[in-house]
């Protein structure tokens, strides 16, 4: 009874009218980002950063939450009605939606859509309700030397589970490192990297980092998109599967909330990694696979419960250990800071009402999107039909408008430009700033906890395989490189393999055919 008294205490701070009105608003502000292709939550949680100065944390902290897992419910609806995922995680959803939609069954897609984000989202509240306490009890005796290497293995594997390449995600958190250390010395005092500016001496703000990739920048690269034109909305129908639909999916609904609940956890996890596994398991579970890419309803069912699965679940290292597991996490890291709340194994002992606020929101939020994705999807529909020229300038002045409010300081909006303009920069050549983010968040929690355990140690480097718990997570950080580096030489060879057996037969040196010849003597025979 002890355990659940916070938690029965964090359903009286959910429904106070003001807590109420936040987690509302949250999710509807989440299902229009996820409409409005190309915005995505985490720009969204940068460019209301400011607006939560105002506002009572455990309000604040609710509301932002919503947007993001909102948002997986928005994304689903254009990726089935127009093959244009309003988010990342979505973009698997639209192989089968749309072919659905295409087919006439727009409705069931959007309701099995439903029903699973619905089923996934919670079965991933009841395990954060009970694992995120077990979490933080354990790290609650962590020092120096743990978080060190937690903070060092949290950003290795942002940059090497991630989708895009390995090497650019690596260059980003290198590049995060490094911003992450302008300003002044935390221990000397001594200015670094400032160039002469007085302004630079407090180092950069996180809000302004996280304003000016995601903010700015996604919108200067979404504006290059305003010529083409957006194809008619396919017809939704009735949004109530049949019971042949509910049958055939409620399996891929079960294992894409457990998979996306334990992909959620892992740093650089997350929905989008999550919603590609939940399709290939599908796909891979299936006794009718061909189904797939041309209107499996399985193939809308799984993504779906595992991309809400994983919103939920990344909220465990962040409040349990204050490890952000993706780039919107680490917003919502920042949005804590400025909050003058530390998130981490404390968290649940010093903030219980904010902790078990935000954890019990999250069943009143997903009920709330339940409630209004199947109604109302007519209406965000027409959402898109609003241009983007309107909506872009409009956004770029409220962002302008809240960085000034954070400081009053103008310098702050040149530099929300320029890393607006680096932001852009980067996406156009492929480099994802997520781990960018990621790294500068966790750069300031690695300097610290890395020299405090210097001293501690004299200065030697062993120190750390002398405690149990560093020791275990240095060997997991030696574990990950290994295999990463093993999984890049299969990649190279491979892509080596295919470049070889691309060669027209005639232009192959002697002994290229005969190894093909070897390799498979049917070919050669005529």
């Amino acid at each position: 009874m002890d355990f659940l008294s916070p938690v029965l205490d964090g359903f009286g701070v959910v429904f106070q009218p003001d807590n109420l009105l936040y987690c509302l608003l949250g999710v509807t502000l989440g299902m229009l980002v996820g409409v409005l292709p190309g915005l995505g939550p985490a720009a969204t949680i940068a460019i209301l950063l400011p607006i939560t100065y105002n506002i009572e944390p455990t309000s604040a902290i609710i509301m932002l939450a919503g947007i993001f897992y909102g948002a997986q419910y928005g994304g689903t609806i254009t990726s089935v009605l127009l093959r244009l995922p309003g988010e990342a995680s979505s973009v698997v959803t639209a192989i089968d939606g749309h072919e659905l939609a295409r087919q006439g069954r727009a409705g069931a897609a959007l309701g099995i859509a439903a029903i699973g984000s619905f089923i996934g989202g919670t079965i991933s509240i009841v395990a954060l309700t009970f694992v995120a306490p077990l979490v933080s009890g354990f790290a609650i005796d962590f020092g120096p030397a743990e978080y060190t290497m937690l903070a060092l293995l949290g950003i290795l594997l942002v940059t090497t589970l991630g989708t895009g390449s390995i090497l650019k995600s690596l260059v980003m958190a290198t590049l995060g490192l490094l911003l992450a250390t302008i300003g002044q010395d935390p221990l000397l005092g001594t200015a670094r990297l400032t160039f002469g500016s007085d302004q630079l001496l407090d180092g950069i703000d996180f809000v302004i980092v996280a304003m000016g990739l995601f903010g700015v920048g996604e919108i200067l690269y979404n504006l290059e998109s305003l010529r083409k034109k957006t194809p008619p909305a396919a017809k939704v129908g009735s949004v109530y599967p049949t019971r042949k639909d509910l049958s055939e999916s409620k399996g891929a609904i079960a294992r894409g909330s457990f998979s996306g609940f334990l992909l959620g956890i892992l740093p650089g996890g997350g929905a989008t990694m999550s919603s590609m596994v939940a399709y290939a398991v599908e796909k891979k579970a299936t006794k009718r696979p061909e189904r797939f890419g041309k209107g499996a309803i399985q193939g809308v069912a799984g993504p779906e419960s595992a991309n809400n699965a994983a919103a939920t679940s990344s909220f465990i290292p962040l409040l349990s250990l204050g490890i952000p597991a993706n780039a919107t996490m680490a917003i919502m890291f920042g949005a804590l800071m400025l909050q003058g709340i530390t998130p981490g194994p404390l968290l649940v002992d010093e903030e219980p009402q904010l902790f078990w606020g935000v954890v019990n929101s999250m069943y009143v939020g997903n009920l709330l999107l339940l409630a209004m994705s199947l109604p109302l999807i007519g209406i965000f529909v027409r959402i898109l039909k609003v241009r983007a020229a309107i909506l872009a300038p409009l956004t770029i002045l409220i962002t302008m408008i809240g960085v000034y409010t954070v400081r009053n300081n103008v310098f702050d909006m040149f530099l929300v430009l320029a890393l607006g303009v680096l932001g852009y920069l980067m996406k156009k050549v492929g480099f994802e700033p997520g781990p960018l983010v990621l790294a500068f968040v966790l750069g300031g929690i690695l300097e610290s906890a890395f020299r405090r355990s210097m001293r501690t140690f004299d200065g030697e480097l062993t120190g750390f395989l002398g405690e149990p718990i560093a020791a275990t997570l240095f060997g997991a950080i030696v574990l990950l490189v290994v295999l990463s580096a093993v999984r890049a030489l299969r990649t190279r060879k491979k892509a080596k393999n295919n470049k070889e057996n691309d060669v027209p037969p005639a232009e192959r040196r002697p002994e290229d055919r005969d190894e093909q010849r070897d390799r498979d003597p049917a070919e050669h025979v005529r």
